[in-house]
């Protein structure tokens, strides 16, 4: 019997003049006994396969007379076949593996969170421990360290990219340095989980890799292995790098999400209504409500501006700027600031007025505003206002005995006809302890409610709840109109509602006048 090399390391002590019987497995020597006795593939060329196991492979063995009678086995293994399927099932771990991994990593636009998933992700399924380097903020760099098992550990600390291999070039975005040159005897001492090792040692082989984000680099992950683990594959590499690309992706969009958030938050606290309280011994409160639940904004606003001098005269306004939303908002806060630059006027309303409407003719805005001014100063007991109006609902007045009186002024429209032709009547107004002057914006009038939802909360309604107000302090008088209105309206839409109160206290006001105190008592 002759063999070659590749049969000779698949079958154990097959040799030359072996008996196959002696070597080979019964099922093969069963089969070449009925060969040699011409039970099956009788005549030349190769006969019908049989199939069986030799130790871990599965055979195909194919048996062929030559002219002389002797019998030639060709076997053939399933080793490539199993190599492939070994490959296969590694591949589809890989992707399912993959796609758990986009679904959480893309489950929160928080950036800390983002890089605790990124690490743990990777120190599971890719290494024995993971470190995520973020984005700097001059020399100090947000990491995240964790180790197979171990919790999530994160702190924003000082270090030189230099001094880990392939850092740098990592968080600038450049390829990866491959494994192989990397020793990892130069790993600094931040870099090294805890829980990871106790000693250099350990480190058997180590990985660096970007984290490519949209346009800049999110920054670099650091994959470590132990000792006694196999080095780095290409294969593993490469999924190390798709993975990176995914968690890069995930820490950019969280980190542009958390940029627009400051963001809108900044421009936001410049664009709500302040929170008010009492102004030289005079209270106001305010209240506003969104024509939209999931708006914070809107076209209505109010402000109060106290004046600090020796005769100290407090301004306040309520506008409503036509339309609602962002962008009715944007144009809201521009009249705001545009009030308030003209506050060395506002003693003259007429004058802001002007002013006022000069700014909007010549912006490229086309919305108009509806305005209600107030000047408001404590006299004793009493509270003096002179209270003009632009186009807005003339304000309210509340008397103790519970009568609702509307203030005598009008004038037209801010932002819509030539300044000289801007005519406004200025009222004055007394209010005595416990009465209260309230301005409003007309969302609150025309808002749709009642059993049907199509009938106007009007201005009548307004004056009955008003008047049920009489002797209540501001606060508690815009909180009664806010829950009645939002109760008319219910979950129907409306548009943007502000109310603002002016109430003159009961109680007497002390004030400090050249190191003296002053009471004010009626006269």
């Amino acid at each position: 019997m002759a063999c070659d090399d590749r049969a000779g390391a698949l079958l154990a002590g097959l040799r030359a003049g072996a008996l196959l019987a002696d070597v080979a497995p019964s099922w093969l020597a069963e089969a070449h006994a009925d060969v040699v006795r011409g039970a099956v593939g009788d005549g030349p060329g190769p006969s019908v396969a049989v199939r069986g196991r030799i130790g871990e492979a599965t055979v195909d063995a194919f048996a062929s007379r030559a002219a002389g009678g002797e019998v030639a086995w060709w076997l053939v293994d399933d080793s490539e076949l199993r190599h492939l399927r070994a490959e296969l099932a590694e591949e589809r771990a890989r992707s399912r593996a993959r796609h758990e991994m986009s679904d959480e990593l893309l489950a929160s636009l928080n950036v800390n969170r983002c890089a605790e998933v990124t690490a743990r992700i990777a120190a599971t399924h890719l290494a024995d421990a993971a470190v995520v380097v973020g984005v700097s903020s001059g020399q100090l760099y947000p990491v995240t360290w964790c180790v197979t098992g171990e919790p999530v550990e994160q702190e924003t600390i000082a270090l030189d990219p230099e001094e880990m291999p392939g850092l740098a070039e990592a968080l600038a975005g450049f390829p990866p340095v491959p494994s192989r040159w990397i020793d990892p005897d130069l790993v600094p001492d931040w870099a090294l989980p805890e829980q990871f090792t106790a000693g250099r040692a350990q480190i058997g082989s180590l990985v660096v890799v970007p984290l490519p984000g949209h346009g800049v680099p999110a920054g670099a992950m650091v994959l470590l292995r132990h000792s006694e683990e196999a080095a780095f594959t290409e294969t593993e590499e490469a999924f190390a790098r798709l993975f990176a690309t995914r968690a890069g992706v995930a820490l950019s969009s969280a980190r542009i999400y958390a940029e627009q958030r400051h963001i809108t938050d900044v421009l936001m606290r410049e664009l709500l209504p302040p929170v008010l309280e009492s102004v030289h011994g005079i209270d106001f409160s305010g209240r506003y409500r969104a024509a939209s639940a999931t708006d914070r904004i809107g076209g209505d606003f109010y402000d109060v501006y106290p004046v600090d001098s020796d005769d100290p005269e407090t301004f306040a306004v309520l506008g409503d700027v036509c339309g609602k939303g962002l962008e009715a908002a944007v144009l809201t806060g521009k009249i705001r600031n545009t009030i308030e630059a003209l506050l060395p006027f506002a003693a003259d309303h007429l004058k802001l007025l002007t002013l006022l409407n000069n700014a909007l003719l010549t912006s490229h805005h086309t919305r108009f505003a509806t305005l209600a001014l107030a000047s408001v100063r404590r006299e004793r007991r009493r509270v003096r206002l002179r209270i003009s109006s632009a186009g807005h609902p003339a304000p309210l007045i509340l008397r103790t005995d519970g009568r609702v009186e509307k203030a005598q002024t009008k004038g037209p429209l801010i932002g819509v006809l030539p300044t000289d032709l801007l005519k406004v009547a200025t009222a004055t107004v007394d209010l005595a302890p416990g009465e209260t002057c309230l301005l409003y914006s007309d969302g609150l009038t025309e808002a749709r409610g009642g059993p049907l939802g199509d009938v106007l909360f009007d201005e009548q309604r307004l004056c009955n709840t008003l008047a049920e107000c009489a002797g209540m302090p501001a606060e508690a008088i815009t909180e009664r109109l806010q829950m009645v209105a939002a109760q008319w309206v219910g979950e129907g839409p409306h548009d943007d509602m502000a109310v603002l109160a002016i109430t003159a206290p009961r109680t007497p006001y002390l004030a400090a006048v050249d190191g003296t105190t002053q009471g004010g008592f009626p006269s």
